[in-house]
């Protein structure tokens, strides 16, 4: 015990002891808490080794100090690795992916989601904070006295040679399991498996520098590839299809974390979504059941972006918050200039993913957020208005606008955690002993009922007849991490292309004279505008696009989605590995394989181009004219407020 002491007292016996606990919790968090994928002993062999370089690289600086500060050092270089590691912890069990930089710039949001937040705790998580209150305690009682002297320089050049021999030798074991893991486009689980959380962070860092400067090195000659691709790639409208919706109202429905495993699924023999199902019959509905979400860490951000511009969202971040001030020839300016009213509707308040600032370089006109709205606490959930008052008061106000009107409505109630009380639920909860995936099926009946009344009301109000209903699901609900509990729901295992499959979601479009039925070709959110467009009457070929008209018989459905993984008809890509598209069997890699999966790496890197370095602003449509965002203002004038003796 006192020779345990004694080395506890001297500087490389305590900092050796925090490496080793900084290490195992690292490791013990991989294993539990983040799906990275893992297979055979060497990566196993790989993952197990990579926090080694980085806690001997982070806690060595503490080296620098002399007797008890060394020590305090340490502790708070552990406590900062530490809080990293739990933040992403905490941000994988929602989102299944990992924080970046540019995310960072979205916790303005975090005001509003304290309930989200709070169901991501797990009684266990004190545990990897546990070995910081044991040193803590140790230096702040003087049960370990550190020797008053400052660390030889030798023996921190010792430390330091070593930290940068394990990080290449991790460096080194990586790129043997994974040729060219930093310059190719992997998604952030390859970066943190191969070479663990704290080196991904510096990396993600980099990254993060190098967008940065794309913008102040672009010019006009940037665009021409861009420009380029786009013509070669557009595919003409259907002739049967285009003009079909030319002068209708337009209402964008989004629907918030509605997965397409929720159409036409019964539990205990009741449909969750009746109306939504009722529409796949409808003669005049068009669904979409291979229709994927191409979301990243901007989830529903990410999916307006898309829908809006037909540009992908960002690998890191969201365009939202990090390109809010970029130039775009979105929908609503576009549909502006042809004479429509454009409004936003959402239950929220408008600096929420800062779409009081980017909505106005999108062109919209009105916002009508969370100010115009009776807030009072029975109506309202984590996230803001729930569903049916959100509808029901919203209706007044779309009635205001001069029509044709171009108009979204962001949905709110099914939304994780879902939350919905015992007198508003219409379904009872699923039997999975995972509360999260049984209330889901709960709050997507809710949705649907409040959908079903909005139908209702757009009759009543004499709009249904001449307006186009576009509804999407914007992002997956269930996040990966509750597959085993999927797996209940869904009667079979999770494997990485049910997990794929798991990627889609609905897509509906509704208009009076439109010739309704299924279609199945494969498509993603980046395909809505031109689509949208085309039916309206309006050709897109000068604009630039990244997703082509669904309805063309020239529709390119090679589908990039945002982690790097692709679907097609043919084959689906994952994590680097091929499966056959109709039976999810793996296939071998072929030329072809390689050349689909090039056409989707093309497509991202094209469209992220465009957004890092700003290019529309060089870029010239005939007819159009560049969004001026000062003449829009959504701030509320007394007459708009709402009047809570109307609402009760």
């Amino acid at each position: 015990m006192i020779n345990q002491k004694n080395l506890l007292n001297k500087h490389m016996g305590f900092f050796l002891l925090t490496v080793v606990l900084v290490w195992i919790k690292s490791y013990a968090a991989y294993k539990t808490e983040f799906n990275l994928g893992v297979e055979g002993g060497f990566q196993e062999f790989i993952l197990f080794i990579n926090p080694i370089g980085s806690a001997l690289l982070f806690l060595g600086f503490a080296l620098f100090a002399k007797g008890r500060k060394s020590y305090v050092w340490m502790i708070m270089i552990n406590t900062a690795m530490t809080l990293m590691l739990f933040a992403n912890m905490l941000y994988y069990r929602f989102f299944t992916d990992f924080i970046t930089l540019p995310t960072l710039t979205q916790t303005k949001n975090a005001g509003t989601i304290g309930n989200s937040i709070g169901a991501l705790f797990n009684p266990y998580d004190i545990l990897f904070f546990l070995d910081i209150v044991v040193l803590l305690v140790l230096v702040i009682t003087k049960k370990i006295n550190p020797e008053p002297i400052r660390v030889k320089r030798k023996s921190i050049l010792t430390v330091g040679l070593a930290a940068v021999i394990a990080l290449s030798a991790n460096l080194l074991l990586a790129e043997m399991d994974r040729p060219q893991l930093l310059t190719r486009t992997f998604d952030r689980n390859y970066i943190v498996k191969y070479l663990g959380m704290y080196n991904y962070t510096l990396y993600d860092a980099v990254l993060s520098s190098k967008s940065s400067a794309q913008r102040a090195l672009a010019d006009t000659d940037d665009v021409t590839e861009v420009e380029n691709y786009v013509k070669a790639n557009y595919a003409e409208p259907n002739p049967e299809y285009f003009g079909k919706a030319k002068g209708m109202n337009v209402i964008y429905l989004h629907l918030e974390s509605l997965q397409n495993f929720a159409i036409n699924y019964k539990l205990n023999g009741q449909e969750v979504t009746p109306f939504l199902n009722s529409l796949t019959q409808d003669k005049n509905t068009l669904y979409f059941n291979n229709f994927y979400h191409q979301t990243s860490q901007g989830k529903t951000a990410d999916a307006e972006f898309m829908i809006e511009n037909s540009l992908y969202g960002l690998p890191q971040g969201t365009a939202f918050t990090t390109k809010g001030e970029n130039t775009y020839q979105a929908a609503p300016a576009i549909m502006e200039q042809q004479g429509y009213s454009t409004a936003v509707f959402h239950g929220n308040y408008k600096s929420f993913w800062n779409r009081d600032v980017i909505y106005k370089r999108f062109g919209y006109q009105k916002f009508f957020d969370a100010e115009h709205y009776d807030m009072n606490e029975e109506d309202v959930e984590n996230y803001g208005l729930k569903d049916k008052p959100f509808f029901e008061e919203s209706m007044p106000m779309l009635k205001t606008l001069k029509q044709p009107f171009y108009s979204k409505f962001i949905t709110l109630s099914n939304h994780f955690p879902y939350p919905i009380s015992e007198e508003e639920a219409t379904i009872e909860p699923h039997t999975t002993g995972d509360g999260t995936v049984d209330r889901y099926f709960q709050t997507a009946r809710y949705m649907d009922e409040a959908l079903q009344q909005f139908f209702t009301d757009l009759k009543e109000a004499g709009l249904y007849d001449n307006t186009m209903i576009v509804m999407y699901g914007d992002h997956y609900g269930i996040a990966e991490t509750r597959n085993k509990s999927m797996a209940k729901v869904l009667g079979k295992e999770i494997t990485p292309f049910e997990n794929t499959q798991l990627q889609k979601v609905p897509l509906f479009i509704h208009a009076p004279g439109l010739k309704g039925g299924t279609i199945d070709k494969v498509g993603g959110q980046i395909d809505i505008r031109p689509t949208l467009m085309h039916l309206l009457g309006m050709d897109t070929k000068e604009y630039i696009q990244f997703g082509t008209d669904l309805l063309s018989k020239n529709h390119d459905q090679v589908l990039p989605l945002r982690n790097g993984d692709f679907v097609s008809p043919t084959v689906t890509g994952i994590d680097g590995k091929y499966y056959d598209s109709k039976t999810g069997e793996p296939i071998k890699e072929t030329k072809e394989i390689k050349a689909i999966e090039k056409e989707a790496e093309t497509k991202l890197d094209l469209s992220d181009r465009t957004v890092y370095g700003d290019l529309l602003r060089f870029h010239k449509v005939k007819g159009f004219k560049p969004v001026d965002p000062s003449k829009y203002d959504y701030n509320m004038k007394e007459e708009e407020k709402p009047n809570s003796e109307t609402n009760e």
